[in-house]
């Protein structure tokens, strides 16, 4: 008998390829640390690029991520999927766009889209559940869950 090992692919959703439905922006130099011997930024540095976005939404909304931290929630990520459409390069200006997209009671969905001048290069989506120290799911904060059910 063999082992057979499955994999189940989910697509978070489908991010818009129009600026003008992601309600932040933020703006990131590529370092020249973060490209591979391609010349291109590696794989492994879009998923920090998402972070930082997040975390500067956070604090531009009044809602620092260490507040939240204080106040016992977490946002873990459940899950992330990036789609490479063109390549960033060294010290590329990479607008990271950011819409929230989907909302249970523990858990939301973000929605981004990676542009250089204009040009769209990645999509990709994140599932976040809120969590408290212990890493157990608590709800969502209100104000929160009100910003989702807005977008």
């Amino acid at each position: 008998m063999t082992a057979t090992t499955v994999f189940v692919v989910r697509r978070i959703s489908e991010p818009s390829l129009d600026a003008a439905d992601y309600s932040f922006a933020h703006t990131i130099r590529v370092r020249f640390s973060e490209t591979d011997a391609m010349g291109i930024v590696h794989h492994s540095r879009y998923l920090p690029y998402l972070e930082e976005t997040r975390v500067e939404y956070l604090r531009s909304i009044g809602h620092p991520y260490d507040r939240q931290r204080a106040d016992g929630v977490d946002f873990a990520v459940l899950e992330a999927q990036v789609t490479y459409r063109q390549p960033l390069h060294f010290d590329d200006l990479v607008t990271v766009h950011l819409a929230l997209s989907s909302a249970t009671r523990a858990t939301f969905g973000i929605d981004y889209l990676l542009t250089v001048g204009g040009e769209i290069r990645s999509t990709a989506s994140t599932t976040h559940a809120c969590v408290n120290p212990n890493g157990r799911p608590v709800r969502m904060p209100a104000w929160l869950g009100e910003l989702v059910r807005r977008a």
